[in-house]
């Protein structure tokens, strides 16, 4: 009887006994890990998954983590002052040795799941070790600081005093450049002094464009209807 397993975006043809280098693993040496990606069970009664065969799983003892072959990367920019860079790379992978292929009563087996260390974190590697009942205990408290976390206030239109859009020239973003300066309502426009206008000229670099477009009388008569 044989297996196709896939990790590490990789499909591996295996039979029982067989030694095998896979993508790095989170475990140690001596462990016993499960593959629960099958892609097919092969013998008397083939089974094809769709994608993957249910409730199979090949398992396998950890034997050591090992490095593979380097690979030399040689690259020559001609146009780039002739720069020449060599870089060499050993991809980390895991010696596995496969002892069993069960093709049914995976989810029941209790064997630790094999986990690609590049490819989870440590939370998540933490949440398949942990008992269950550790993890369910941690789930209401997640939960309560999710709720307990105050909604972020609305950024838009003002409150009380109508829209600041209404006056002349006056969009989304020049909206929120006033109401950042503290400028919520057009009653606040309509009531603006000399001194208020020019604070607002140089806080905002509007140079002369309120009195320009006119908005102290376009606030006032909004604020008459």
């Amino acid at each position: 009887m044989f297996a196709v397993l896939k990790t590490g975006g990789k499909q591996y043809k295996v039979q029982s006994g067989d030694m095998l280098r896979v993508e790095k693993l989170a475990a140690d040496a001596g462990e016993t890990i499960q593959f629960n990606e099958i892609l097919m069970l092969g013998g008397d009664a083939p089974v094809i998954g769709a994608p993957f065969v249910a409730d199979a799983a090949v398992q396998a003892e950890v034997i050591d983590q090992v490095k593979g072959d380097k690979v030399i990367n040689f690259v020559k920019r001609r146009r780039k002052h002739s720069s020449q860079r060599t870089k060499g790379h050993r991809q980390k992978l895991t010696l596995v040795r496969v002892t069993e292929i069960l093709n049914s009563g995976a989810d029941k087996s209790g064997v630790k799941a094999a986990l690609g260390a590049g490819s989870v974190s440590a939370s998540a590697i933490a949440a398949v070790v942990e008992p269950a009942s550790k993890t369910k205990t941690a789930k209401p408290a997640a939960a309560k600081a999710t709720e307990a976390k105050p909604a972020a206030p609305k950024a838009g239109k003002a409150a009380a005093g109508g829209d600041l859009k209404k006056l002349s020239g006056v969009g989304p973003a020049l909206e929120k450049k006033l109401m950042a300066a503290g400028v919520t309502s057009l009653e606040q426009v309509a009531a603006w002094t000399e001194a208020d206008v020019t604070k607002i000229d140089e806080e905002l670099s509007f140079k002369g464009r309120i009195e320009r477009e006119g908005w102290i009388a376009q606030a006032k008569e909004l604020t008459a209807k």
